[in-house]
């Protein structure tokens, strides 16, 4: 069986840096949740820096990037920042890192415009179709009411408002940094318009939430575009990126860089396909609720935020299905929705 390799020893200490090539820096930050860091990345460019990707908004990452700026930067300018996506890990520290540095923040309009408008409404609770949202997915009162209270919130809490102007970029764009090109690949399912970054003359792709050797980024669902299918664009990027060389050095956003592309692809296309499997035995045996299927997703208990995300994951995987004509869904006249095999009754 063919294994990805991981062609570094050890990772980043806070506020250093390892050399990935000439010019190219990989430094890693602190989360605090159950995926506990992220990997963000230093371009050098014409005697500045170009950053890639920020870390969320939290006051020890901001003590970090102090020392990095001031240490592994050598206090330098930064002539761009990069977020490859609109998530809290990403664009959290968009805003005031922009503001102090003076850098423009590029990225691609949809994500620009999706953490805009998630941090439109930060004032207000949710409305009542996010409500309604979860409560068609099985959730009772008080996760309803736990989710009205905390996590509607939760986005705002970690992501301060981003630059008020950006510069937009887009698939097959050409970046010129430092004298290596970077051609642009947005791609869809993580979030609306992803970001990689793939250097040819180097074979390095920076592939953010996109390809990750570990674990499987979350292809989600959400209340403000409740009937969408990301699965269907998850499963297209997948294929899309083995046009890229099997060989190339992959630069993710969590756990280490490693080289197996296309390997790690493919076992990225299975995972998805043995869970569509698994959900559709679930449901032929009979109608379920999203929160019945947890079970057969995830092999473990669900609690806390986790819910939503696993909520909305859960039901991609159901949209997908659906759309490929083989569930339906039936709601229920408690407000609930269960899934069922499309020619089956119940």
């Amino acid at each position: 069986m063919e294994e990805l390799v991981y062609p570094f020893d050890g990772r980043p200490e806070p506020g250093a840096a390892i050399d990935i090539a000439p010019g190219i820096k990989w430094i890693r930050m602190p989360l605090p949740f159950a995926l506990n860091h992220i990997n963000l990345w230093l371009l050098e460019d014409d005697g500045g820096w170009v950053i890639v990707d920020t870390g969320l908004r939290w006051k020890k990452i901001r003590q970090l990037w102090e020392k990095v700026l001031a240490g592994v930067m050598g206090g330098r300018p930064v002539n761009r920042v990069i977020v490859t996506h609109y998530h809290p890990d990403h664009m959290g520290l968009a805003g005031s890192l922009c503001d102090r540095l003076k850098a423009p923040l590029w990225m691609s309009r949809a994500d620009y415009l999706m953490g805009q408008a998630m941090l439109l409404g930060r004032e207000q609770g949710p409305s009542d179709q996010a409500v309604d949202f979860y409560r068609r997915c099985g959730f009772g009162e008080k996760a309803l009411e736990a989710f009205a209270r905390e996590g509607y919130s939760s986005f705002a809490r970690a992501v301060e408002m981003p630059p008020p102007s950006f510069r937009a970029i887009a698939d097959g764009e050409e970046l010129s940094i430092g004298g290596r090109i970077w051609r642009v690949l947005i791609r869809g399912g993580h979030a609306p318009e992803h970001a990689c970054l793939y250097c040819p003359a180097e074979n390095i792709l920076i592939s953010g939430d996109q390809v990750l050797p570990r674990i499987s980024s979350n292809v989600s669902v959400y209340p403000m575009e409740p009937d969408a299918n990301p699965l269907e664009d998850w499963f297209r990027a997948l294929e899309s990126l083995l046009e890229l060389p099997a060989e190339a050095l992959v630069l993710p956003s969590h756990n280490e860089p490693f080289r197996g592309l296309h390997v790690r692809l493919r076992q990225l296309q299975k995972h998805h396909r043995d869970r569509l499997q698994a959900v559709t035995e679930s449901c032929t045996g009979g109608p379920k609720t999203v929160l019945e299927l947890y079970a057969v997703l995830f092999g473990r208990r669900i609690s806390g935020f986790e819910h939503m995300f696993a909520a909305g994951e859960a039901l991609a995987h159901l949209h997908y299905l659906i759309e490929d004509g083989v569930l339906r869904r039936q709601p229920g006249a408690d407000g609930i929705d269960r899934f069922a095999a499309a020619g089956g009754r119940g």
